[in-house]
């Protein structure tokens, strides 16, 4: 995508490959980061400057049938932040930077250029129904800059729970299998397991061990099945769970005890702010970060996301629809439900989050908690779930509170005291994250937990996606407009303004699967669906720019 060229004097820090603020240059060639180039190839001056690799966003939720339908619940914050048609001009003639709406839930050409726009280029929309899986292509297509991929929604999947209910746990890695080939997905995410779809025929699950489904199916027997088929078929993620629970107080039970369900099996567990909740006799929440923290600092096979809470616009956006249930009914925004066919539901709530309120400032300190008190940054990734905790455009904001403790400080005077009085803030945790952490929360570890071998590092083979920017006493100024962004060597964003609108690629799995469960997948949509299987499978020309990643067998 782009000649040889090098950056010149840049402090570079690239954690997983050692480097701390080190003076060095950064060769590029072909759209990869190489070793040298000759000398006299173009050069691009940084000195003094920060130098990372772009920016991996491992949870959001960007694309599919539940972001379509935000996007039409919420015109009028659409309607305040209208980005206009533009012509950039260039060395081979010039670009048309088309229009787009922002607002907590941009649209796709907008969403592409923000994330760009602060330096990341690549994002995994983090959960979508096998029968949405069209539609979120169709979007990830028209989404420029940045790579994506999202994970396939399972665990509430009528012919899963049926495999469970007949003891048939040996056909699951099977039908995971081609379950994400068909949707061209990247990973599983389970949500709310066998939780959605109880609460689609009226009912509410308190633990793992309650049944769910026929056959005794409960939610501890769908994480193990799940867990297991993902380590069995080597996809470069683990299971991406969001916990029974959500939101509930005393939820951090649940937590543990799904945790504890793996048996050393990898995990990833998402937002984990919303599920890290204590319990008061009169059953207000309470914060139990420090119970979930050190348990994940003890047990190096589980990784997690924050899903850090930022005041503010945000926009709860969920496949656990029960809980879009639960926050209309306490606050009484209006919502949006949907059932989807025998796989899943979602639950849309806009939503906004306010210093002074309790419950609010609590989630707020519980996400701090949990980055100050985590002992490996390798398995604690940055995140606001955007737009559930709020926008990603509030990155820079976050990295400020977790580098700049008198900010982070004034912030805390500013919230409920009552809330912060339970919390490790209360006690005045002093950790500042350094410019090499972030790096490693933002770029490196997501990388890492991805299995993207390609991403969140700058060594040799790496795919060229490099963010500079100018050092700032406002560690928020300086994260929110980077100097130059390149996109496989591209440069696409120049002082923070957009300089070209490349395709990036779209990434799923390539996993080979045993033909009978096609047959099996075939009747039972015939007896019990409205389409049949091969209805939505995708083919790899419906992909603009789409890129297979061989899963490894263990």
């Amino acid at each position: 995508m782009s000649g040889a060229f090098r950056l010149v004097g840049g402090r570079v820090y690239d954690p997983a490959n050692g480097v701390d603020g080190e003076v060095r240059d950064v060769c590029v060639d072909g759209g990869r980061i190489v070793a040298s180039v000759p000398d006299g190839a173009p050069v691009v001056a940084v000195r003094g400057m920060v130098v990372m690799p772009g920016g991996v966003d491992i949870h959001c939720h960007i694309a599919g049938p539940k972001v379509g339908l935000a996007r039409r619940l919420e015109p009028e914050r659409r309607r305040r932040d209208v980005e206009r048609r533009r012509v950039i001009p260039g060395a081979d003639g010039p670009s048309v930077l088309r229009s787009g709406t922002g607002g907590t839930v941009p649209s796709t050409f907008t969403t592409g250029r923000r994330y760009a726009g602060l330096g990341y280029t690549t994002a995994f929309e983090a959960a979508v129904p096998a029968m949405g899986a069209r539609q979120a292509h169709q979007e990830l297509n028209d989404t420029p800059v940045i790579d994506k991929g999202f994970y396939l929604l399972l665990g509430n999947d009528d012919f899963l729970l049926r495999l469970l209910g007949a003891g048939e746990a040996g056909a699951v890695p099977d039908y995971v299998a081609r379950m994400l080939s068909a949707a061209r997905a990247y990973a599983v995410k389970v949500v709310n397991p066998g939780g959605v779809a109880a609460w689609k025929r009226g009912r509410t699950v308190a633990g793992l061990d309650e049944p769910v489904a026929a056959g005794g199916v409960t939610p501890r027997r769908i994480v193990e099945a799940i867990a297991g088929a993902v380590d069995a078929l080597g996809l470069p993620h683990p299971m991406h769970i969001h916990c029974n629970n959500l939101g509930v107080p005393g939820n951090v039970a649940t937590t543990l005890a799904t945790m504890r369900a793996l048996e050393g099996r990898r995990g990833h567990f998402t937002h984990i702010q919303f599920h890290s909740y204590g319990r008061t006799a009169d059953e207000r929440p309470t914060s139990a970060a420090r119970r979930i923290i050190e348990y994940v600092n003890a047990h190096p096979e589980l990784s997690l996301d924050v899903g850090q809470v930022m005041f503010g616009a945000a926009t709860a956006m969920t496949a656990d629809a029960g809980v879009a249930q639960r926050l209309h009914e306490l606050t009484g925004h209006r919502w949006v439900d949907v059932d989807v066919e025998l796989e899943s539901g979602c639950g849309i709530v806009p939503f906004e989050y306010r210093e002074r309120n309790y419950v609010h400032a609590l989630q707020w300190a519980i996400g701090l908690e949990l980055f100050l008190l985590a002992a490996d940054p390798w398995r604690v990734v940055l995140s606001t779930d955007h737009p559930n905790g709020g926008s990603f455009l509030s990155y820079p904001r976050l990295i400020r509170l977790l580098m700049d403790r008198a900010f982070r400080d004034e912030q805390l005077r500013r919230v409920n005291p009552a809330a912060i009085a339970g919390t490790a803030l209360a006690d005045g945790l002093a950790r500042e994250y350094t410019l090499s952490e972030i790096a490693i929360v933002t770029r490196a570890a997501p990388a890492r937990l991805l299995g993207l071998e390609r991403k969140g590092h700058l060594g040799p083979g790496a795919d060229a996606d490099i963010a500079v920017y100018r050092p700032d006493a406002d560690i928020e100024a300086m994260f929110a407009a980077p100097r130059y962004v390149f996109k496989e060597g591209m440069p696409v964003v120049e002082d923070g303004e957009p300089r070209a609108e490349p395709w990036g690629r779209t990434l799923h799995v390539a996993l080979a699967h045993d033909g009978a469960i096609e047959a099996r997948l075939a009747r039972f949509r015939a007896e019990r669906g409205t389409l049949a299987p091969d209805d939505y499978r995708i083919d790899a020309d419906e992909l603009r720019r789409g890129e297979g990643v061989a899963a490894r067998s263990t």
